[in-house]
């Protein structure tokens, strides 16, 4: 008498390119999957660890400046000129933060294209960093690139998955689907 367990189902390693190209099922109410969730809450990480860059760069902006090769062209070398670089900087970077915030939530209710953008995005920002490493010769360090870098990693891998595009593609009707 054996007292073995059954080996719990797996997924194969190999698997055919038919099974993995073939469209999640029409399923309006389908639940949430953690992976999605877990996407947004990498992407409301990122958003958070971007705020933190944009108080450090207005708390410590003096001394970027005062850096030789900062340059501030189409500005005044004047104080006004400085706060203006300034409030542009970090209007830009806030907008780019709102519009992060945004797809967040349009990920969070399973909208498609916004999961995808995501992914373009930490896909740029992952290859940016990996050329400035390789060409440039950029560190990768925990205080600076690691954060960011290893966020995108870890979205990207969680949006791509299988339930988290069957969920963003849950209301998609097929043709051999029944309507």
């Amino acid at each position: 008498m054996s007292t073995e367990m059954p080996a719990p189902h797996k997924r194969p390693a190999y698997e055919p390119a038919g099974r993995l190209l073939k469209p999640p099922r029409f399923d309006p109410e389908m639940k949430r999957p953690i992976s999605t969730v877990a996407g947004v809450l990498l992407i409301v990480l990122r958003v958070l660890a971007g705020i933190v860059v944009l108080v450090s760069i207005a708390t410590g902006w003096d001394a970027i400046l005062s850096d030789p090769d900062s340059v501030l062209e189409g500005f005044d070398p004047t104080q006004e000129g400085r706060q203006a670089a300034l409030w542009l900087v970090l209007g830009t970077g806030g907008t780019v933060l709102l519009i992060d915030l945004a797809l967040a939530f349009f990920v969070f209710r399973g909208v498609n294209w916004a999961r995808v953008f995501v992914m373009f995005i930490a896909v740029l920002s992952i290859s940016t960093s990996f050329t400035a490493w390789w060409a440039q010769g950029q560190e990768i360090e925990i205080a600076g690139t690691f954060l960011s870098l290893s966020i995108d990693i870890l979205l990207l891998l969680a949006l791509s998955s299988r339930s988290a595009a069957a969920y963003a593609r849950r209301n998609e009707r097929r043709p051999d689907t029944p309507a």
